[in-house]
């Protein structure tokens, strides 16, 4: 797609599981505080064309946001494979070795069955090029913000592991003619 695209990019609310778990697509999210889901609904820009990942929470919260996504299979979340719905402590508690190699090169690193972080960032990149000219909001994983970040900023897929980003938060990115431009990263609507 061509034309310049300005991507409000905001992370799903907080999943409605087990802390610690990794979620599976199916996990719903918890919308239970409305009124934090109503601030950012007034962030967001009207009249935008509106994206999700086909996950269950990405489309819950887009949808608090009254919003009607169009679901984009690129932006989902990682694939954590095998490790889908068990706990972090668990797998690290019971000696899964590959658990641990895992964490020491987590952006080239899959899990058994499972996808990298570069994997993902060529999913987003390639999901990033459907994106329609004009405002868009994208309602994400924090896996699928830091790859745009890393797509928009080329760097290293490392180094976009570092960025924070919090449920309900909102990422602004550009894409311009020839280049990205960084407006916001992870910004919290206060209340």
């Amino acid at each position: 797609m061509e034309g310049e695209a300005f991507l409000w990019l905001v992370r799903h609310a907080v999943v409605d599981s087990i802390e610690g778990t990794i979620s599976p697509s199916g996990a719903p999210a918890d919308l239970s505080d409305r009124a934090h889901l109503e601030a950012v609904r007034r962030r967001l820009p009207r009249d935008a064309a509106s994206y999700a990942s086909p996950s269950q929470r990405t489309l819950d919260t887009a949808r608090a946001f009254e919003l009607d996504p169009i679901p984009v299979p690129e932006f989902r979340e990682q694939d954590f494979g095998d490790w889908t719905g068990r706990r972090h402590d668990d797998l690290a508690a019971f000696g899964e070795e590959r658990y641990a190699e895992f964490w020491k090169d987590p952006a080239r690193s899959s899990p058994p069955g499972g996808e990298s972080f570069e994997d993902q960032i060529a999913r987003v990149r390639d999901g990033l090029r459907k994106i329609a000219a004009g405002p868009a909001t994208l309602v994400v994983h924090s896996g699928t913000i830091r790859a745009a970040l890393c797509v928009a900023l080329d760097i290293a897929p490392q180094v976009a592991l570092r960025f924070v980003i919090d449920p309900l938060s909102i990422t602004r990115i550009d894409r311009l003619r020839n280049d990205w431009r960084i407006v916001s990263v992870n910004q919290n609507v206060a209340l």
